[in-house]
């Protein structure tokens, strides 16, 4: 008789189902309780249900590279925008390419869109040259505000470094921030900063000392330029390479005045910085970016800073060009190389806007913006309130469906799913504050659909118990017996359905993943609730219940509506007397 009945605690042992539940609501517990008191006891919402700010960016071509908008280019772009973005704070924004050419970014209410959409869009080339020439645009500044040659309180920009030696301020005074009429008419100086003995030539260029095409049209634009006109600013320099010379703009130290630059070729790209950072300068009260340059990038530095500090005025200052204009143009007075820092007319926000530019490097195409398109929490919340009413009218079909065909099982299944249901909406809410979690409405469908996975599980189990009460056993047994069975299923099903979700978030982009995360995410709670509620839950009512343990009629396990027929009853053999054997 022993043999049996191991044989039928292996097949399924009631355990003890108190401690699974137990734990259970220990869990459930400790979420809530994690919840309210983290203050987030709703789900953050996405775009589509919070409302944003949709920017849609169109790619495009750079002068003399026809095929620079392929795959590997759109891909990156979309990286560093993403970066970009969360440079800003932003966690729950969405960046993705749509066709072959175009990008999306939807940006979360609450986010400062305007900000957002000149850093995503922003090309960011940025390039070191040198100065040939500079002149003030209008308004032009009071001379009597021309920083004096003050090493301790020059007006201009200056770049310094961070390694053992020391820069010493120039002690020359700046043309940043007034007119420098004369540079037009200048020669290129010297090394030495001789000018040479000839007088100046009103036609000659500041780049060469005889004329060439060339040298005569860019010279004929930058006369042109008028920076203070937004239109002519942006167009500036379009379609020189950077291994040619340029012109640009630039605002001056005062924040207010433009100033207009000739500019060499680039000796530095942005791929050089290594890092850059805004941060505060306490001992002289401004904002800096401070930049850290590669092993590579800190040798042409260090070799541009040697040739540039020996010019004179304004021919020893380099333009840091960012998308073609001029950002700072610090004057060099010795060798620089490792870290330096831009300062000048920097606010806290441009600051370290600049620096989470340079940080993430610069796009490899020119983006147009396409369409910006706002969108309302009004449209948001009627699209929640349409998924909310879809996922009740699943989730009344589903109780529906269980009460009529299983009866009393339903009431182990409803409360299955209230327990789902419960870990699901606590686990939202705090995945918001911690990963930066969106509720969006695929998000909300992979809930709807995922009712009807948890509620098949709990249909496999309770079959499983009825095909062993068909084969003559009580429900305890039954109950136990059936487990092995519907959990091996169980367990394949939801594997499937959690394999299917794990590749769904890899290979797709944007609000497809909400949808694979949420389907996901509900597997491996279908797993638990199953595991830890209803198979314990069902135990102690096949153990200490008549209403299911005896069968009634409504309790979904009576033997009569099973089609459950009674044992045939063998007649007894009488057996022949036997003659006594003999000895």
């Amino acid at each position: 008789m022993a043999a049996p009945k191991k044989g039928r605690k292996a097949s399924g042992a009631p355990g003890r189902p108190g401690r699974a539940l137990a734990l259970i609501t220990i869990v459930i517990l400790a979420l809530a309780g994690g919840m309210f008191a983290s203050g987030h006891t709703t789900p953050r919402l996405g775009i589509d249900l919070a409302g944003g700010t949709s920017i849609t960016l169109k790619a495009q071509n750079e002068p003399g590279q026809p095929n620079a908008i392929n795959k590997t280019n759109m891909d990156t772009a979309v990286s560093i925008m993403e970066r970009r973005v969360n440079g800003m704070g932003v966690s729950e924004s969405e960046v993705q390419t749509q066709g072959n050419d175009n990008i999306i970014v939807n940006i979360p209410k609450g986010t400062n869109s305007k900000q957002a959409r000149e850093q995503v869009g922003t090309t960011a080339k940025l390039y070191f040259r040198p100065v040939m020439t500079v002149t003030a645009g209008s308004p032009t500044p009071d001379p009597a505000q021309t920083p004096k040659p003050n090493p301790s309180a020059t007006g201009k920009p200056e770049a310094k470094a961070t390694d053992k030696a020391t820069p010493t301020p120039s002690s020359t005074a700046t043309s940043q921030g007034r007119a420098v009429t004369d540079a037009l008419k200048a020669p290129t100086p010297t090394p030495s900063g001789s000018a040479g003995s000839k007088s100046p030539d009103p036609k000659a260029t500041p780049t060469a000392p005889a004329p060439d095409p060339a040298t005569k049209k860019l010279q004929d634009a930058f006369v042109a330029l008028d920076c203070t006109k937004p239109a002519q600013r942006e167009k500036a320099g379009d379609g020189i390479k950077p291994s040619e010379p340029t012109i640009a703009c630039g605002l001056g130290t005062d924040g207010k005045t433009w100033e207009k630059y000739i500019l060499g070729p680039a000796e530095l790209e942005g791929t050089d910085v290594k890092k850059a950072a805004g941060t505060f300068d306490t001992q002289r009260a401004l904002w800096k970016v401070d930049m850290e340059f590669t092993k590579a990038g800190s040798e042409k530095f260090s070799k541009t800073t040697g040739n540039l500090m020996k010019q004179q005025d304004p021919m020893n200052r380099f333009g840091i060009v960012l998308d073609g204009n001029v950002v700072s143009a610090p004057s060099v007075s010795t060798v620089l190389s490792g870290n330096a820092e831009i300062t000048g007319s920097f606010t806290q926000e441009s600051a370290q806007e600049l620096g989470n530019i340079l940080s993430y490097g610069s796009l490899p195409l020119t983006f147009k913006e396409e369409t910006v398109t706002t969108v309302t929490p009004a449209l948001g919340s009627d699209q929640l309130e349409a998924g909310l009413i879809a996922g009740a009218i699943g989730l009344a079909l589903v109780v529906i469906y269980l009460v009529l065909y299983y009866r009393g099982l339903s009431f182990v299944a409803l409360m299955s799913l209230l327990v789902s249901g419960i870990l699901t909406y606590t686990i939202m809410a705090l995945l918001g504050p911690a990963i930066g979690f969106a509720l969006n409405l695929p998000a909300v469908c992979g809930a709807i659909v995922a009712i009807g996975i948890t509620a098949d599980s709990f249909i496999v189990y309770f079959e499983r118990i009825r095909d062993e009460i068909r084969d003559g056993r009580t429900l305890r047994p039954a109950v136990e017996r059936a487990w092995p069975r519907a959990r091996r299923t169980i367990l394949v099903s939801d594997f499937v359905s959690l394999l299917s979700a794990v590749v769904l978030y890899i290979v797709t982009v944007g609000k497809v993943q909400g949808f694979a995360f949420t389907l996901g995410l509900t597997t491996l709670l279908d797993v638990v609730v199953v595991f830890l509620f209803t198979k314990p839950l069902m135990t102690l009512l096949a153990s200490k219940t008549k209403f299911f343990g005896e069968g009634h009629k409504w309790s979904g396990l009576d033997p009569k509506r099973l089609g459950v027929k009674p044992p045939l009853r063998r007649s007894r053999r009488v057996s022949a007397p036997t003659e006594p054997k003999e000895a």
